[in-house]
């Protein structure tokens, strides 16, 4: 019996540690989840290893358009695919944020398609008749700018320098983007 009434208190010890674990990880992966865009912004820029200002896209009619000629401009890259689902779910957003700097000339949105497919892309763009203008690179595609993983949004402030990179799906409507694309538009 008494054996029996150690294993009970053992039991009730481990289930209640067990218990407070459990709620003590949850607890925090909603204070994650409770954090801000900016806080995101400001963690993931990654270290430029060399200059990439050389690196080149091209559009649907051959022009070929190089980073270095945006310096001045704050550029926003979004690396995408077609086929990709968080890509399509965050394109919404990508156009209304295009829309709300459209008449800002100290901005760039290339919207590069990692599959090389412009004329898919472009068919996609104009079915949902987004207004974003399609690109594709014209060589290998840096790990700074590109990771394992899309989509990916690069923004470069005006001299041609990463501010930050987004892996995953965001909503690129939200307060925190456009503030930071108004403030580095703003900056000298």
């Amino acid at each position: 019996m008494t054996i029996n009434l150690n294993k009970r208190i053992m039991i009730t010890h481990f289930i209640l540690i067990l218990g407070s674990l459990i709620f003590t990880a949850c607890n925090d992966n909603k204070q994650n989840q409770q954090s801000t865009q900016s806080e995101i912004l400001e963690s993931t820029a990654p270290r430029i290893k060399k200059d990439n200002n050389n690196l080149a896209f091209k559009d649907k009619n051959g022009k070929t358009i190089t980073l270095n000629s945006l310096k001045g401009k704050v550029v926003f890259i979004n690396f995408w695919a077609t086929w990709c689902p968080p890509c399509i779910h965050e394109m919404p957003s990508i156009n209304e944020l295009k829309k709300t700097f459209q008449d800002n000339d100290k901005i760039e949105f290339l919207l590069v398609d990692v599959d090389n497919k412009i004329e898919k892309s472009n068919a996609f763009m104009e079915k949902k008749n987004y207004d974003l203008p399609v690109y594709v690179p014209t060589s290998a595609i840096p790990s700074e700018y590109l990771g394992n993983s899309i989509p990916t949004t690069v923004i470069l402030d005006k001299n041609g320098k990463i501010v930050t990179r987004i892996e995953g799906g965001r909503d690129y409507s939200s307060p925190d983007i456009i503030k930071l694309l108004n403030d580095l538009t703003e900056s000298k």
